[in-house]
């Protein structure tokens, strides 16, 4: 093996390590989270972190047959993002009140 393919290893290696770390860094976020919006925020982080991990693995292989799939899995992730973001932004809409009508003797009374 030659220092490029093994400097290639080395970090491919690397790489593979700070992607497991990051997912059981994730599950403890996803587990703990305190808001909906931070689970939210750590599914869209688990479609990125998966779409990485095969990413290394086609790295590795030396082979573009992932890159469909990783395709895929973005756009489901961005669309499974918007979508839950706009469920929250209902959700967490605030209620609109009617506004009283202005009093007779103030300035917004005699417009």
């Amino acid at each position: 093996m030659s220092a490029p393919e093994t400097v290639d290893r080395v970090l491919l290696t690397a790489a593979v390590v700070i992607i497991v770390v990051a997912g059981a860094l994730l599950l403890i976020r996803i587990w703990r989270g305190p808001s909906m919006l931070d689970r939210a925020i750590s599914l869209d982080v688990c479609a990125a972190l998966i779409i990485a991990g095969l990413g290394a693995k086609s790295a590795f292989a030396r082979d573009t047959f992932y890159f469909p799939i990783m395709l895929v899995l973005a756009f489901l992730g961005f669309t499974g993002s918007v979508g839950i973001a706009r469920f929250i932004a209902v959700r967490d809409r605030p209620l609109s009140r009617p506004v009283p009508p202005p009093a007779p003797g103030s300035e917004e009374g005699r417009r």
